[in-house]
Parts: structure tokens; C-alpha cells; sequence
């Protein structure tokens, strides 16, 4: 019993695969932002606080190496002079951003062009203490006066007083934070850009295996001449799975074909069967029946009765040996193959249809020798049931003739081909099945499919040429040499 299978449609969400190409597409885009971001941004602060640390140590450089004491630029006069002198390119303006401070050497802040030391370079010198560790190191460092950050270095005039010098590195990390952010906006936009277009591309891509899906679902419920169809744009692979797909329904098609007619075949040839025996059976059972009941007084009856049950047991006889013949072949059974040659087998038959009918009219071509590697038993068997159809079902004055010739290809060739009434299409069509017998005439039916279950046990076939009024020839054609 088929159970029917509703068809759910694909898959959706994040467990489908056009969800997991979707995401992997999406991460692996996410992946390549953050990187990108981390490091543009890390250039970006590591080129920033270079400018800022060369700034500095230009600075620290310039004031030690002027050699010049707190004293002697303790006035704007000489201050305006240091800067003309040591650096020109300094800012005539106060830059808000730097902390200018002087200490000495216990770390106390001192005044500068006799001002008092702010809050901003009092904070500094504590946030720094020692300055000789700054001196000590040709890098400027990282600090925090009053929660903003700052770059320091420091260097030492003549009179053993130190000069600090800051520089606000605030700038630098608003900058790196708004890079940042508008590299996350940029990077998401782009994301949900890819991942509609991701979607977009893998439902036009997978639109050939969700028609696959729902081809294999229409054949499971019973539609078995259902294929998939090919795509527009196909891709290479997918356009192989769908032929290899198609390949392997025509197949499941073909065998599911031809399991279901072997099963007709098989129930009709049980039904022909039983029929067939039935007869005889039925007519031997009568007979006995009236033998018992003492219906059968005179002689003459009883001699009658008793050469009509050996009659039909000899047909019945004939008809189960015909049938363990062909249920042999069916089984592929091993032939006795030796060398025989056809031309003698036939010109015997010839002769035996002589003595059987004297009045019919025989012509054998079969002159020489024609030799196969074939079962003998079996080829006399074909010969013998082509001429007996001949013999039951054509007159006796219908001339028959017979053949044999190798071709240039090695097949050897035998015909038999009589004159008679011929065949009806349909008829010829049938003319192989199992107990057919065309116009219900006499016979089993089962000679053509003999001669044909021992032409293909040898690896060759049987073919009927025929017409209404126009005779009957059968040709049976066997290979050179046995195949498996």
C-alpha cells in the first residue's frame, strides 16, 4: 500500500541551506569588516600618535640641547628670543591642547616667567614624579591629568631643572572612535546588502533542486513519468545532477514497468495454465465418472472412453512438459554447447515433415555445412515446433521453405517461411506470449515462446515477418559464439 507524502516545500529559516549559505556569506563578510576595521583604525592611531611623538621628542631635543637655564628664559623677552632661536617653526599662540611645566629635581613644579604654576602642571608633575625616568627613555609615554589622556616627555637644561612636555592625545582617540563608527555603519550596510543579494542568488540557484524535491515527491506518490526539468542559467553541477537524476527515474520507470508486466504476464500465464490443464482434467474426470457409475455397458463405449483419457493425458502430458521447458529457460539454464551444423539439423526436419505430410510441398536450402557452437537438443527443439505451427496451422497443401546462410557479420541465419493465411498486426504482436494462439485454434500456444526462450538462452532472437494472405517467416538468428 503506497502511503501518499504531502509536499512541505523547502526548508526555511536558518537550518535550510540557502539559510546557512545566507549566514556563512554574512559572516565571513563580518569577519573580513572587522579585520579591515581593526586595522585601518590601528594605522590610523599608530600614524596620529607618531606625528604627536615626533612633535615631542623635536621639542625635548631642541630645549636640551640649548643648553639654557630656568633663569635665563624666565622672561618673555628671552622666551620670544629661545623660540626664534631654537625653534622657529613653534606657534606664536598657546596651544590649549599641550601642558608646558618645569620641576626641579625633587619633583616640585616651578613658576615660568614669574607666574605661579597652574593646576594643570601641578597635576602633571604628580601624575609624572620622577622625571628622570622619562629622561631615561627616548620614547614619550602615556599618561592621565585629570582624566584626559596625555603623550609625555621630559628633558633637563643646564641648571639641573626638568622640563616637562604634554601633548592631549584626546583628538587622536575621537578620531579613532568616529573611524570606528562609520566603519561599523559602512560595514553593516553592507552586510544587509550582501545578505539580500545572497538570498536573491541562492533561491534563483537553488530554484533547480527545490524543483528536484518536488519532482522526487510527485513520484513517490505515484506519478512516475514526472522529470525535472532543466533551468535557464544552469550550473555545471546541479545541470549533472539533474541528468543523473533523470537517467536514474527512467530506469526506476523502465524496471517499475517491467516488474509490472512480468506480474500481468506471470497472473495470465498462471490463469492460461490452469485452463489449459483444466481441460483435459475435466475431460478424464467425466470419463471416469461415468466408467464408475456403470454408464459405459458396451465395449465399443469403454474402448472409446479409454483412447480419449490417454489422448488428453497425452496432451495434458505435452503441456506440462512444455511448460517445465520454458520454466528452464526461464531460469537461464547451462547449455551443452558443442559444434553442430545447422544445415544438418535442418535438412532433418525437412525430411521428418515429408514422411509426416507427403502432400506438402518442402524446399530446403541448407546445402554444405554451417557450423555454431549451439546445444543441439535445443535447436532441434526450435526446428520441430516451427514446422508443427506450420503443420497445425496451415493447410497441408501450403508449400514451405526452409534456410540457412551465415552473414559477413558471423550470425548464422535460419528461416522457416510458409505460404499460408498470414497474420493480423495485432495478432503478430502477440505472437510470442504464452499460450496465444491466434483465432483460438489448435495448440498450447506455447511453441514461438519455446523457440524463443532457447534463441535468447543462446544469445540470439527470434523475428516474424507476416501480413494477412501473405504467409509467415520466422528467423532466427544466432550469434557466432555463445555470449554470457
Amino acid at each position: 500500500m503506497r502511503l501518499p507524502i504531502r509536499n512541505r516545500g523547502p526548508r526555511r529559516g536558518i537550518h535550510s541551506l540557502r539559510g546557512a549559505l545566507t549566514l556563512a556569506n554574512v559572516v565571513l563578510l563580518a569577519l573580513g569588516i572587522v579585520a579591515a576595521t581593526a586595522v585601518s583604525v590601528m594605522g590610523m592611531r599608530y600614524y596620529l600618535l607618531d606625528q604627536i611623538d615626533t612633535e615631542l621628542t623635536h621639542t625635548r631635543d631642541s630645549l636640551g640641547g640649548s643648553e639654557l637655564t630656568l633663569r635665563q628664559i624666565d622672561s618673555l623677552s628671552v622666551l620670544s628670543f629661545f623660540r626664534d632661536r631654537v625653534d622657529p617653526d613653534w606657534k606664536r599662540e598657546v596651544d590649549p591642547d599641550s601642558i608646558f611645566a618645569a620641576v626641579d629635581s625633587g619633583g616640585k613644579p616651578v613658576g615660568i616667567l614669574g607666574f605661579e604654576p597652574t593646576q594643570a602642571q601641578r597635576d602633571l608633575a604628580a601624575t609624572v614624579g620622577d622625571a628622570r625616568t622619562l629622561l631615561r627613555d627616548p620614547e614619550p609615554h602615556d599618561v592621565t591629568v585629570r582624566g584626559a589622556a596625555y603623550r609625555v616627555t621630559a628633558t633637563r637644561l643646564a641648571d639641573g631643572t626638568y622640563i616637562l612636555i604634554a601633548t592631549s592625545t584626546e583628538a587622536v582617540h575621537e578620531g579613532v572612535a568616529k573611524a570606528v563608527k562609520f566603519d561599523l555603519a559602512i560595514g553593516t550596510l553592507l552586510l544587509l546588502l550582501l545578505a539580500c543579494l545572497t538570498m536573491f542568488s541562492v533561491r534563483r540557484r537553488m530554484r533547480p533542486l527545490e524543483d528536484m524535491v518536488e519532482t522526487s515527491s510527485a513520484i513517490a506518490e505515484g506519478d512516475l513519468t514526472r522529470r525535472v526539468p532543466s533551468s535557464k542559467d544552469p550550473i555545471l553541477e546541479v545541470e549533472q545532477l539533474r541528468l543523473a537524476l533523470n537517467s536514474m527515474l527512467q530506469q526506476v520507470e523502465s524496471a517499475y514497468r517491467t516488474r509490472e508486466r512480468s506480474a500481468a504476464q506471470l497472473r495470465r500465464f498462471v490463469a492460461d495454465a490452469s485452463h489449459e490443464l483444466r481441460t483435459p482434467l475435466a475431460a478424464i474426470r467425466g470419463y471416469l465418472q461415468l466408467y464408475d457409475r456403470g454408464m459405459l455397458r458396451e465395449p465399443t463405449e469403454r474402448k472409446r472412453a479409454w483412447d480419449r483419457m490417454i489422448a488428453e493425458s497425452e496432451r495434458m502430458g505435452r503441456l506440462v512438459d512444455e511448460l517445465l521447458v520454458l520454466a528452464r529457460l526461464d531460469q537461464r539454464p547451462e547449455l551443452r554447447l558443442r559444434s553442430v551444423d545447422v544445415c544438418r539439423l535442418v535438412r532433418d526436419a525437412a525430411e521428418d515433415l515429408r514422411v509426416q505430410q507427403p502432400e506438402r510441398a518442402v524446399s530446403v536450402e541448407a546445402e554444405g555445412s554451417v557450423l555454431v557452437r549451439a546445444d543441439e537438443a535445443g535447436l532441434r527443439q526450435v526446428l520441430g515446433n516451427l514446422l508443427g505451427n506450420v503443420r497445425t496451422h496451415t493447410p497441408a497443401e501450403v508449400p514451405v521453405r526452409l534456410g540457412v546462410g551465415r552473414g559477413d557479420d558471423g550470425v548464422v541465419r535460419l528461416c522457416v517461411t510458409d505460404e499460408g493465411p498470414g497474420l493480423a498486426p495485432e495478432d503478430a504482436a502477440r505472437v510470442f506470449d504464452r499460450f496465444f494462439r491466434a483465432g483460438g485454434g489448435a495448440g498450447s500456444g506455447l511453441g514461438l515462446a519455446i523457440v524463443q526462450g532457447v534463441a535468447r538462452a543462446h544469445g540470439g532472437e527470434v523475428e516474424v515477418d507476416t501480413a494477412p494472405d501473405k504467409g509467415l517467416t520466422v528467423t532466427v538468428t544466432l550469434p557466432p559464439r555463445r555470449t554470457p
